[in-house]
């Protein structure tokens, strides 16, 4: 019962109009004795930079993108890979996983132990300007970043022998011994 007559209350007071009319005028920050400050136009001129053409001298215009993926998982994996007219192709994958590692507590103090990283593995594949094909692969883990293609230098190989330091053998002096005294300590 007690309910209905609130609700009856309030349906009254909403349907009865009101005799107040808000009329809202904005605040003004300049008054007569208060003008708006007038500022001097620049003497000086606007700078004239040239109007950007962006395939003015564009020789790879005709080069599009025939495919691309991208893929985000939940566990925190991902691939994304692309194609392009010119058969220029990048793929890359990434997976989020346990290793050891420096880790930093909310005071900087530091400890080893697991962390989560990413391990990387992709390819590219490119045709130089001359005609030559590059592949290029790789893969970033913990035993860092390792890229692999016939193009890359080599190393030269190890093919001497180091020098070994030489070895002398000698004998240490012996102290002499010192007299037995009373204490025992020899003074």
């Amino acid at each position: 019962m007690k309910l209905f007559v609130i609700a009856t209350f309030l349906a009254v007071a909403a349907a009865a109009s009101s005799s107040y009319k808000p009329e809202y005028k904005a605040p003004s920050y300049t008054t007569p004795s208060y003008p708006a400050p007038k500022y001097p136009t620049p003497s000086y001129p606007a700078p004239a930079y040239p109007t950007p053409s962006y395939n003015k001298d564009n020789k790879y215009a005709d080069i599009t993108i025939t495919s691309q993926s991208d893929e985000r998982n939940l566990d925190g994996s991902s691939q994304w890979s692309y194609a392009q007219s010119d058969y220029t192709t990048r793929e890359e994958s990434q997976v989020q996983k346990k290793m050891q590692g420096v880790t930093y507590d909310s005071y900087g103090k530091e400890s080893y132990g697991e962390v989560l990283g990413n391990t990387n593995k992709g390819s590219s594949y490119w045709v130089s300007p001359e005609g030559q094909k590059f592949t290029l692969t790789w893969a970033a883990d913990e035993a860092g970043f390792q890229p692999k293609g016939d193009h890359l230098p080599v190393a030269p190989v190890h093919e001497y022998e180091l020098p070994v330091a030489p070895v002398h053998e000698y004998e240490l002096p012996v102290a002499p011994a010192l007299p037995y005294t009373r204490t025992g300590l020899g003074y």
